[in-house]
């Protein structure tokens, strides 16, 4: 810890002048290789000054290097003590604080008071307008130790955060509901409820706190007694809140109006779009509405659109499948296709992709719904039903535009297969997706669409299915023998123990944190070409691929599951055997 009475450190009292020493100390305490760290500072060279970041948050974001390695090497330059959430007290003294708002721009937490000295945890301890701002804020020294961005934002709602709010609004609106419930009929008054600074609060509320758990959706679900609102993070669903019945049309009221939807439509499904800044950060909102018996249930798609670059070393393929996709990527036409349910990762493997080939000299396009990341120097079309703008009408005026490389969002209708075959028969790298369970299946999707196989055969060169598996939380990761049996059934050869989370605060007690991909590609060879001319089955062209060297995705599963990343559980809820 250091501590400040005068002026803020400076960079020389850090004995850091510039951000490419930090590179030579991670390299030195070899946390990341050469290769990655010029793939980083190329990534900072070509940032403008309104969004620069520095070395280590580049790595930290391209997956380089985890955060808690990187302030484990400020921790040791600095002479600042690096602290977990764990460590960080249950509550802190009352006093006059700086806004919460600010603490959440700046990344730092008070965490005690000690007569004339101010404890704080920062993220950033080289933001000096930060320290500088603390010092003319009060009189107070400033005793200043390191902690994680996530830790920092955990300690803020738990000190000042919208759990603390949310609590104290949900108390009072308990305390006046009645023992009889009359959900509002008038729209005039759902709009003026919908108003109401407790449910603009409370609304408010779960959405920052969504976006700050990493959720990926907000789910508002309407029952007889109560209104359920739960996350999903990682894949799985977690419940959250109870909201009280009577404040149910207030609630869905006021996301339809943020949403721009029609409140007096209350019998059919509705569609809309929140844009809003959190935390420092953009954010989109594709909210779904339905009619349930008790009310109308809502779901919340969370869209960071202003997230790092995405890459493919970050998605978690299997060095020898990117290897082979990689190489399909420089194919100068030709359609690949990228299948799996919803929700397995297929776009951001899209994004991925393209960022890999988006250079100056090639013009890319896509049509896509909904926009889920901007990227640079790439034309993305964000459809519109509601005017005519389908997938099929801007594919077909995309190709008018001189496209080298087209990215079609899905693949819906036979319209839009047709189209996009095409264009991969007249010279572009055509990119889509399609839901099906495996690779062999997307073949025998677009020939049950009624595609004709020459053209299949003549297009695609490529098919990649996808899950994605929650992996093992790294702060409680323990090993785990595996039973005989198991090993067994399960065809785990050489699997004799894995590992798994017990739970922890990092994880929210569900032993995982974050995801990572499992992967088969299929590429297309003249024996598929002939077999799909021939409108072989899903199972003879699986053979066929396997024959060839393709691994499936529960290959790919327990290798992961062997390296200690995920659990069997996970690649059996995910895979199906066979696949």
């Amino acid at each position: 810890m250091r501590k400040i009475r005068q002026k803020p450190m400076s960079r020389d009292v850090l004995k850091i002048n510039k951000t490419g020493l930090f590179g030579e100390i991670l390299l030195g305490l070899q946390l990341v290789t050469p290769e990655k760290l010029e793939i980083a500072l190329k990534e900072q060279s070509s940032q403008d000054k309104a969004h620069h970041r520095r070395i280590g948050e580049i790595l930290v974001g391209l997956g380089f290097l985890s955060e808690d390695d990187m302030l484990r090497a400020l921790s040791s330059q600095f002479g600042l003590k690096y602290i977990k959430f764990s460590e960080f007290p249950k509550s802190i003294p009352n006093a006059s604080y700086p806004t919460v708002k600010f603490m959440k721009q700046y990344k730092f937490v008070p965490i005690g008071l000690e007569g004339d000295v101010l404890k704080i945890a920062v993220s950033d301890p080289l933001d000096e307008y930060m320290l500088d701002v603390l010092l003319n804020f009060s009189d107070l020294s400033l005793d200043i130790c390191l902690g994680s961005e996530k830790d920092i934002m955990e300690a803020i709602e738990q000190y000042f955060g919208s759990n603390v709010h949310m609590t104290s609004i949900m108390e009072g609106m308990r305390e006046e509901e009645g023992e009889e419930v009359e959900l509002s009929e008038d729209v005039h008054h759902l709009r003026d409820m919908a108003f109401e600074a407790p449910i603009v609060k409370l609304v408010n509320m779960l959405i920052t706190r969504a976006v700050e758990s990493r959720t990926s959706d907000i789910h508002i679900e309407p029952f007889e007694h109560n209104v359920k609102v739960r996350f999903r993070i990682d894949g799985a669903l977690t419940d959250i809140e109870s909201l009280p019945k009577r404040i149910q049309p207030a609630v869905i009221s006021r996301v339809k109006i943020m949403s721009k939807m029609n409140i007096a439509e209350r019998r059919l499904p509705q569609d809309g779009r929140i844009k809003l800044r959190v935390s420092g950060r953009d954010i989109d909102l594709r909210v779904s509405t339905i009619p349930t018996i008790y009310g109308e249930s809502i779901v919340m798609r969370i869209l960071d659109s202003g997230s790092a670059l995405i890459i493919l070393d970050h998605l978690g393929f299997p060095e020898a499948v990117q290897r082979k996709y990689e190489k399909l990527l420089t194919t100068p036409y030709g359609m690949i296709l990228v299948t799996g349910p919803t929700g397995s990762g297929k776009t951001t493997t899209l994004y991925a992709s393209l960022n890999s080939i988006n250079s100056v000299d090639k013009k890319i396009i896509t049509v896509e719904d909904p926009i889920e990341y901007q990227i640079d120097g790439i034309n993305q079309i964000q459809v519109k039903p509601m005017i005519g703008l389908s997938f099929a009408t801007g594919l077909r005026h995309i190709v008018r535009q001189d496209p080298d490389v087209i990215m079609v969002g899905e693949i819906r209708d036979v319209e839009t297969a047709d189209i996009s075959i095409n264009s991969a028969l007249t010279g572009h790298l055509v990119f889509s997706t399609l839901h099906t369970n495996d690779a062999p299946g997307a073949v025998t999707r677009l020939l049950d669409m009624g595609i004709e196989g020459f053209l299949v055969s003549s297009s695609l060169i490529g098919v990649l299915a996808q899950r994605l598996v929650r992996m093992i939380c790294p702060v409680c990761k323990e090993p785990l023998k595996l039973q005989q049996e198991l090993v067994d059934n399960m065809q785990l050869e050489g699997i004799k123990e894995t590992y798994y989370g017990k739970g922890c605060d990092e994880c929210r007690n569900t032993g995982y944190r974050g995801r990572t991909g499992i992967f088969e590609l299929m590429l297309i060879d003249s024996a598929l070409r002939q077999l799909i001319l021939e409108k072989a089955g899903a199972d003879i062209i699986r053979k066929h691929a396997i024959a060839s060297g393709m691994h499936v995705l529960r290959e790919n599963g327990w290798e992961k599951v062997r390296q200690g990343i995920t659990t069997v559980e996970e690649v059996l809820r995910v895979s199906q055997e066979g696949i």
